[in-house]
């Protein structure tokens, strides 16, 4: 049996670095526009003709080397097409229970963010999560109505508003509750509330997406310390 010499390990690492590279200009271009029925064509197209700048780019490595970078491109652009029809890359919101603790039981990343529309913090956090969510297409953001899941209030003990929960492969690990991990005022950063979630696991930085976090550092740095039993008046009462 065959097997890689050191030069072309070494270039079937550099391939694979390419084909994440390239790939991942489908997904920002995909994640930052909205979505309508009318753009399933051009998807199918910008998908086709992503396909074929991928496979010039492979395209004069010797047999062995461009079947298996054919096959790695096939199998992420499968993943990636699958993803976007599930609505990564997008803050949506979901109004049915069941779906909701489906679509938070299959993900291996999801941040929902439960809110009310009388409460103003709630408006804040879904422009820093609308900011997040093309920025990390791998985690799944939805907003929940909390009048719309009673059931879910009611079992996750959700009392105070914005309430932000973390899902990893279905489990529940985290959350933020209202502001006071963020500095607890009105202007913070999406730095801040990304470098938040970073540290849940929730999200994971992208090499191509460098934030700037030095100021958020220390911001969650003290949040962390105060994970609170008890709520700011600053915070929206959300009484059940």
């Amino acid at each position: 049996m065959s097997t890689l010499g050191d030069d072309d390990t070494t270039h079937l690492r550099s391939q694979n670095a390419k084909v994440a590279h390239l790939t991942s200009q489908l997904v920002a271009s995909s994640s930052t526009a909205p979505v309508s029925r009318s753009d399933l064509d051009s998807d199918a197209l910008d998908e086709e003709e992503l396909f074929a700048e991928l496979e010039a780019e492979i395209e004069n490595d010797d047999g062995p080397l461009r079947e298996q970078g054919l096959k790695e491109l096939r199998r992420e652009m499968e993943r990636m097409k699958q993803m976007r029809e599930e609505m990564h890359g997008k803050y949506t919101e979901l109004t049915d229970e069941k779906e909701i603790i489906r679509t938070s039981a299959s993900e291996p990343q999801c941040v929902i963010h439960f809110y009310h529309s009388n409460f103003h913090r709630c408006e804040i956090m879904d422009k820093h999560l609308a900011a997040l969510a093309p920025k990390y297409f791998n985690t799944r953001f939805l907003r929940v109505f909390v009048e719309n899941v009673p059931f879910l209030v009611e079992k996750l003990e959700i009392k105070v508003l914005p309430c932000v929960i973390c899902f990893i492969k279905g489990i529940s690990k985290d959350r933020i509750i209202g502001f006071e991990e963020l500095g607890n005022v009105d202007s913070f950063s999406t730095a801040t509330l990304e470098l938040r979630l970073q540290h849940t696991g929730v999200i994971q930085k992208d090499p191509h997406f460098v934030p700037v976090v030095n100021h958020a550092r220390a911001v969650v740095s003290r949040g962390t310390r105060l994970r609170q039993d008890r709520h700011d008046d600053n915070d929206d009462d959300f009484d059940l």
